[in-house]
């Protein structure tokens, strides 16, 4: 990798998104709610912690993870309290870590990590398997006496290579699970240091809850990655994560050009959602989706705001999830 770019290709529906995405950038700068309201930005990082977890399998849910990074005792798995924990510790320092350093690149997993795994802020030791959301060994990771250099390549490559950041953060981040350089965290420090590198590109993607996104779409996640693999280059993962940025953007920049308050906004939500209730006995999250026209990460937290209110319950029906009327 040394000295050459990873191999990918720049076709015209990157181009196409990375012009949008930044036009959307410069909207939501211009009038950014996110950077102004400190209650958005903590309810926008509980989200993006919530789902980055999720996606790992952690089993905690949007209420529990808010009493965690709020100090309240939860009743949980301590291992999974403990993940919630230490990813609020260290997004919340996110502004201080250097993207291009292998050394606070592992002095983050060190944090992400702590009391989790014996190799918390260390490479790992031993070879690999990696596995997609439902435990399939999709490839093996670099042998790890290689691991060291080939990071410190990539960072390297992601802080001089004359790429669009839009499109070298994606790379970095396939790049960075194919090598899987840790023995375990390689998924959430993915979607990290992603993060990170985009909010050193601008600000505002230190709040933006792309991680939400991935989690509502984490099947064509990891079917980016295995097509990627299966091609050997990362093409259609920069294809997916743009389309992910695309849309948490487009969610932020509906919030900022609104003109209703938020007021008269969840009313009108609520009016709606308690309309579909007096016909059916309980609402899902594809129902609030399509009576509201939003997207699976915004109908979430407009079923959370209704609960936590405590103007509905929710109830395991079959496979998901259902918000009854109290």
């Amino acid at each position: 990798m040394k000295n050459k770019k990873p191999p990918f290709e720049i076709n015209e529906k990157i181009m196409t998104d990375v012009i949008e995405i930044a036009e959307l950038v410069g909207r939501v700068s211009v009038s950014n709610k996110i950077s102004s309201s400190p209650t958005l930005r903590r309810t926008n990082r509980i989200h993006t912690i919530y789902s980055s977890l999720a996606i790992e399998q952690n089993t905690l849910d949007i209420e529990q993870v808010t009493a965690v990074i709020s100090g309240k005792h939860v009743i949980a798995p301590p291992k999974d309290i403990a993940e919630v924990k230490n990813a609020y510790e260290i997004y919340e320092c996110m502004d201080s870590l250097d993207p291009y350093s292998s050394e606070d690149l592992l002095k983050a997993h060190g944090v992400m990590m702590k009391g989790l795994v014996n190799e918390a802020g260390e490479f790992r030791s031993r070879p690999v398997g990696v596995v997609d959301g439902n435990g399939n060994v999709v490839h093996f990771g670099t042998l790890p006496q290689y691991v060291p250099g080939l990071i410190q390549e990539l960072l390297d490559w992601t802080k001089t290579g004359d790429i669009h950041m839009l499109i070298k953060s994606c790379v970095f981040h396939y790049e960075f699970e194919l090598i899987h350089p840790f023995a375990d965290g390689n998924g959430r420090m993915g979607r990290l240091w992603h993060t990170l590198l985009l909010s050193k590109w601008n600000p505002i993607f230190a709040w933006l809850p792309i991680e939400s996104i991935i989690h509502d779409n984490q099947s064509e996640y990891y079917n980016a990655i295995n097509i990627s693999n299966c091609n050997g280059e990362s093409t259609v993962f920069i294809e997916f994560m743009l389309s992910v940025i695309k849309q948490a953007l487009s969610e932020a920049d509906e919030v900022n050009t609104s003109r209703i308050s938020p007021e008269d906004k969840s009313y009108r939500r609520w009016k709606l959602i308690s309309h579909f209730l007096k016909e059916h006995e309980f609402i899902t999250n594809r129902d609030v989706q399509e009576i509201l026209s939003v997207s699976s990460s915004t109908a979430t937290r407009i079923l959370t705001g209704f609960t936590k209110e405590g103007k509905l319950r929710r109830r395991r029906v079959k496979s998901y999830w259902g918000y009854f009327l109290i």
